[in-house]
């Protein structure tokens, strides 16, 4: 008897659950901040980067640009981009001139033929099918930061 009182104790406690298996959340707060931090690590290409994690066939991402990017084409990746900060122009879609591989299943070159442009600001979303040719391209002086979501199809 004591032993079922002792059971019926504990099961009416609730433990905290932990978080499911490949749950993430990054707060708006979090994003911001790591944004923040890329502006220090810009590259020659006046580009940087801050990989999240990886689950599934996704990877997640925060990136900035202070200049324009080259034209890009991934063969078996969508790209979807959550603009954070800042403004750019979108070119999307036609040819990649002057193609030339940069690894397995990508593709970049320095401009690209027959675009369409999109002009791209904060809260912006972009879904960039597999196989599309893209190129993001800043203003002077201006730069971008956005969350970025690669989906290997």
């Amino acid at each position: 008897m004591r032993r079922a009182a002792i059971f019926l104790l504990f099961a009416g406690i609730a433990l905290p659950a932990g978080d499911p298996e490949g749950f993430h959340l990054w707060t708006a707060a979090d994003l911001k901040a790591r944004g923040q931090a890329l502006v220090s690590k810009i590259n020659a290409q006046k580009t940087a980067s801050d990989s999240l994690s990886r689950v599934g066939n996704s990877t997640f991402s925060v990136s900035h640009r202070a200049g324009n990017g080259e034209a890009e084409v991934h063969a078996t990746q969508a790209d979807i981009f959550v603009v954070q900060t800042g403004e750019a122009t979108l070119q999307v879609g036609g040819t990649v001139e002057s193609p030339r591989a940069t690894g397995p299943n990508e593709t970049r070159g320095p401009s690209i033929s027959g675009a369409s442009e999109k002009k791209l600001a904060p809260g912006d979303i972009v879904v960039i099918p597999a196989k599309t040719p893209h190129r993001v391209m800043i203003p002077d002086g201006k730069e971008l930061t956005y969350f970025l979501v690669k989906v290997t199809q």
